[in-house]
C-alpha cells in the first residue's frame, strides 16, 4: 500500500514544477491558463485573481467535452499551457499527472502551491474580487489537524 506522500513523490518524477517567482514572472510577460484544483469552499476563501477552479474530483471530466463538467475553454487547452495550482503543491502534482496522460502537453504544477505563492507576497483574492491580507492567508494556510487525524503512536 503506498501512502499520499508516496503517490505524489512519484508522480513528481514524471511532471513539470514551476516555483511561486517563476510564475509571477511569466504571468507578466503572458497569462497562462491557471486551474485551481482546490475544493469550491477553498477557492472561494482565495485564490489567484484570473483562474479557474475545477476541483480534483471532477478534473477528468472537466478536461474533456460530452460531460456536465466540462469547461469548454479548459477543454480545448490541450495544446496551451497550463498551471495547475492547489494550497500545497501536492494535489496539482497528482492532476498534472493525469491531464498529461490525458493528452495535455504543457502542463505544470505550482511547487509549493498557494501557500509558497502567499510567502512570496504574491496576491490573493476571494470569491468577490477583495485582496486577501498576507497574514489572513498565512493563518488560512497553515494546518489545523485535530488529535484524531495525527498518526497512531
Amino acid at each position: 500500500m503506498k501512502t499520499f506522500t508516496q503517490l505524489v513523490d512519484e508522480c513528481l518524477q514524471h511532471i513539470q514544477e514551476i516555483f511561486p517567482w517563476d510564475l509571477a514572472e511569466k504571468q507578466q510577460e503572458t497569462k497562462s491558463l491557471i486551474i485551481d484544483v482546490r475544493e469550491p469552499y477553498e477557492f472561494d476563501a482565495m485564490h489567484i485573481e484570473g483562474s479557474i477552479n475545477v476541483p480534483r474530483g471532477i478534473l477528468e471530466s472537466a478536461i474533456e467535452f460530452d460531460y456536465e463538467e466540462t469547461i469548454p475553454e479548459l477543454a480545448q487547452a490541450r495544446n496551451k499551457e497550463v498551471i495547475i495550482v492547489c494550497r500545497s503543491g501536492r494535489r496539482s502534482a497528482l492532476a498534472a499527472l493525469v491531464m498529461q496522460e490525458m493528452g495535455y502537453g504543457k502542463v505544470i504544477s505550482l511547487k509549493t502551491g498557494l501557500r509558497g505563492w502567499n510567502e512570496f507576497e504574491q496576491a490573493l483574492i476571494d470569491k468577490n474580487g477583495n485582496a486577501i491580507d498576507i497574514d489572513n492567508a498565512d493563518e488560512y494556510f497553515t494546518a489545523k489537524l485535530r488529535p484524531e487525524q495525527l498518526s497512531p503512536k
